[in-house]
């Protein structure tokens, strides 16, 4: 359906809600599945979605701060709006289509890594106050790191390097690979795929594990974002399940929910779908990095982690966004218990000024009282709403008062990650803030 007839069926629709009663309108039950629908069905206004919409996905594009994107957003379990703009590169030659798949950098780690860590609190496997050297055995012996409780770890409190860049390790000085670290060829030995025609040495995983055990730790214990230990999660949650990371992933939670693009390594299932190109990379794979993952340390885990590697539709992430705002159902399947995504996705140390669930990201805690430009995400949110964003500019976040998922997907380190007007501009606070403000100018 083009976009003209559907503002003309949205202002259609408008005109029938104006003339129903809206308090029996608005009492309608919401499904726990998403389903398709019009703003005018949950009361907002098509007309303002779409001017505002389209004028700062134009505005972001002009401004280099993505070649393109998409934006979905459901309300009361309707995706409500779905639309793509721009290309995939600059050179303006692949249009961004609504079925493509995008590296979400830092966004695995809320759609990846913490639904299984979820999942096992709530089996009772994994207890949020016990040390984390509990389940990581390793850290038994760093005196700064074993009595760190997972709690603290997850909310970013423990005071942990934010990150180590592992690629250094693996490059001469002469910008040469070292062979012993990296094979252009698989074999029993090198059987990690970072890239087409790059294989990663077994033995890498432990010297990345190595010098994650031996890395600082602040003794100030207050907000200090670090990704460290997403690169350990895969493992924990194998000692603890028996299962592969990813298999347990898929069975537990993507193929039940019907997401078939959500996983790692996506140029490896051959999926007809155009996968979003991301940097043109100078330093380690020396081409434009294409259907494999963009960040390196993930790269050298073999496209498999906790803090980035994961690819997905938007339609996927929207699913499981859903079943987050549900408080762990979709389609009548309990994937998660309602309390265990209730302590998740609360604020766990305001009182050191920090605005973190347990690895989920939260609104600032003053950030009602911000203005548009200063805000994270849009000063409308509630201090409910949950979500995590992405290097490579992809953002998610759901507002349980609001009953709103959005999802925005952007490659905007294309051609480089020097580009940083998706920041500068603040589009996706923007973005996120429109359809708040639809709401105060429905048409009645």
């Amino acid at each position: 359906m083009n976009k003209i007839l559907f503002i003309l069926i949205g202002l259609f629709s408008i005109t029938i809600y104006a003339q129903e009663d809206t308090s029996t309108a608005l009492n309608i039950g919401v499904s726990d599945e998403l389903t398709q629908g019009f703003p005018s069905e949950v009361g907002l206004d098509s007309t303002y979605i779409y001017q505002k919409v389209d004028s700062i996905m134009t505005h972001g594009i002009e401004k280099e701060a993505f070649p393109g994107a998409q934006l979905l957003v459901a309300k009361n379990s309707k995706i409500i709006f779905h639309e793509a703009y721009g290309f995939h590169t600059y050179d303006s030659i692949q249009p961004v289509a609504l079925n493509d798949i995008y590296d979400l950098a830092s966004v695995t780690k809320v759609t990846a890594a913490l639904p299984a860590l979820m999942k096992l609190h709530g089996e009772g496997k994994l207890d949020l106050d016990k040390p984390f050297s509990t389940y990581w055995k390793p850290w038994q012996k760093k005196a700064d790191k074993k009595e760190l409780t997972v709690r603290e770890v997850l909310a970013h409190q423990a005071g942990l390097t934010p990150y180590i860049i592992f690629l250094n390790e693996i490059i001469k000085k002469n910008g040469k690979l070292k062979k012993r670290w990296v094979s252009i060829q698989p074999s029993s030995k090198y059987n990690g795929h970072a890239y087409e025609n790059l294989y990663i040495s077994n033995r890498f995983k432990k010297k990345i594990y190595r010098e994650i055990n031996k890395s600082t730790v602040s003794e100030e214990k207050k907000y200090k974002y670090s990704g460290l230990t997403f690169l350990l999660y895969p493992q924990i949650v194998e000692n603890l399940t028996g299962m592969e990371y990813s298999k347990y992933l898929r069975t537990n939670f993507y193929d039940p929910l019907g997401n078939s693009t959500m996983g790692f390594n996506p140029k490896e299932k051959g999926f007809p779908n155009k996968i979003v190109p991301t940097e043109a990379d100078t330093i380690f794979r020396h081409t434009l990095t294409r259907d494999w993952v963009h960040d390196e340390n993930a790269a050298l885990m073999g496209g498999i982690s906790g803090n980035a590697g994961l690819f997905a539709t938007a339609e996927d992430l929207a699913r499981l966004m859903q079943m987050y705002l549900n408080y762990g159902v979709y389609k009548g399947k309990r994937y998660l218990e309602e309390a265990t995504i209730k302590e998740f996705i609360r604020v766990q140390y305001p009182e050191n000024e920090n605005r973190r669930g347990l690895g989920f990201d939260k609104p600032l805690l003053d950030n009602a009282d911000q203005e548009l430009k200063d805000a994270y995400p849009a000063p409308q949110a509630s201090a409910e709403s949950f979500g995590h964003s992405g290097f490579t500019g992809t953002f998610i976040w759901a507002d349980p008062k609001n009953g709103m998922v959005f999802i925005f997907l952007s490659n905007r380190v294309n051609p480089t990650r020097d580009h940083r007007n998706i920041y500068r501009l603040n589009i996706r606070t923007a973005l996120n803030s429109v359809f708040y403000e639809a709401e105060h100018t429905k048409l009645y």
